[in-house]
């Protein structure tokens, strides 16, 4: 079982800057990888970011060159950097991580990201 809290959403004009954090609990053993995903309204979910525990990184074309996603494995913590923030990027942001299996298993409660132009 492996439960994610996120955090750092809220409210940012564009071409500022946000990072957001999830802190990982549980068996943190069994988490193959972690990203971000975003739903907007009326949107679908979209996979923003991915970093693998061999480190392998996959990102958005959306928001290449804008966004990091990075980890801290001694606090168990993961991040999104999102810099040259576009109004477009307003939704809610999901941490997610990817089991044994590598399903999506596991899922964090969301924090709102609101660009305002």
């Amino acid at each position: 079982q492996v439960q994610l809290v996120e955090s750092g959403g809220g409210l940012v004009q564009a071409g500022g800057s946000l990072r957001l954090s999830c802190a990982a609990s549980g068996s943190i053993a069994s988490i193959n990888a972690m990203g971000w995903y975003r739903q907007a309204p009326g949107k679908q979910r979209e996979l923003v970011a991915r970093i693998t525990r061999g480190g392998i990184i996959n990102y958005a074309d959306s928001v290449k060159g804008r966004f990091t996603i990075s980890r801290d494995n001694a606090k168990n913590t993961g991040y999104l950097q999102m810099n040259s923030l576009k109004p477009e990027d307003t939704a809610v942001y999901y941490c997610a991580a990817q089991g044994a299996k590598w399903a999506w298993d596991y899922w964090g409660q969301g924090t709102q990201v609101t660009v305002a132009s």
